[in-house]
């Protein structure tokens, strides 16, 4: 977690007590997220009591931390996960002379901004569906001088990215239709549906990825998706099918399951 100020004990203990009773298993670390964010002493008891109601941590103090990068989140607008730097790490191993990246289904653009600050100065293109989270993307990598644009996977892109791109990172949703109402409240209640539904196997979304990103992908330039321990054999399977060299990529430590296709 970032460095936070030191705070009263008191104050501290108290949020700790409000968080611990509502159920917040890492309340000590939560609350010192909250009073390092906040700037006075209403505008904690406000944020206390948003994450007592069960709004997210992240949502409560506007930010998530991703690969030490400090990446702004709003309402609706899906919060990055810390599994999904292993796609990051996986993709600046595999690209690390990159100088067109594509971060698609990019949410709050955690990924475009994390991989533009491990590869230095690249080309830098985001996008979504949503148009909440565009507007959160532009934001965040905005530093990275980077484009944000709105439409279904990649008839949001520019034409004229077609063969150039050296890393396409695609954070598909991946859940199935059906597993929705097995994901945490939070999740169900304050992401949007689109950034979670894969449909009926979790995979439609990642389908049409793996059969568009050979015509996108620069030659040697790979595809990067994330997806689950039970999912990856089909998701290896539809790169492969569409002429992609495909392979697993896994962390134990972060349960998380990356694959990625390299282009010819």
């Amino acid at each position: 977690m970032p460095s936070v100020s030191p705070v009263p004990p008191s104050s501290l203990d108290s949020v700790v007590v409000a968080l611990r009773a509502a159920g917040c298993v890492f309340a000590e670390d939560e609350a010192e997220l909250i009073l390092a964010t906040a700037g006075t002493p209403a505008e904690v008891a406000a944020m206390v009591e948003r994450r007592v109601a069960g709004l997210p941590l992240e949502l409560v103090v506007g930010w998530a931390e991703f690969r030490g990068l400090r990446i702004t989140v709003a309402p609706g607008v899906f919060v990055p996960r810390r599994r999904t730097e292993f796609l990051v790490e996986q993709a600046l191993a595999r690209a690390p002379g990159a100088g067109v990246v594509v971060d698609l289904c990019c949410g709050s653009g955690a990924v475009g901004a994390a991989l533009a600050a491990g590869l230095g100065r690249v080309e830098l293109h985001a996008a979504d569906i949503d148009p909440a989270a565009v507007r959160c993307a532009r934001g965040n990598v905005a530093a990275a001088g980077g484009h944000v644009h709105q439409g279904d996977l990649f008839d949001a892109l520019p034409g004229d990215l077609r063969g150039r791109v050296g890393v396409l990172a695609a954070n598909v949703p991946y859940v199935p239709s059906d597993e929705i109402g097995l994901l945490p409240l939070e999740a169900r209640a304050h992401e949007p549906l689109v950034a979670l539904d894969g449909g009926a196997d979790g995979l439609g979304v990642l389908r049409r990825v793996a059969a568009e990103a050979p015509r996108w992908l620069a030659p040697g330039g790979c595809v990067l998706v994330e997806t689950s321990r039970h999912q990856a054999p089909a998701a290896v399977d539809a790169f492969e099918r569409n002429g992609l060299t495909a392979h697993l990529a896994v962390s134990e430590e972060l349960y998380a399951h990356v694959v990625i296709g390299v282009a010819s």
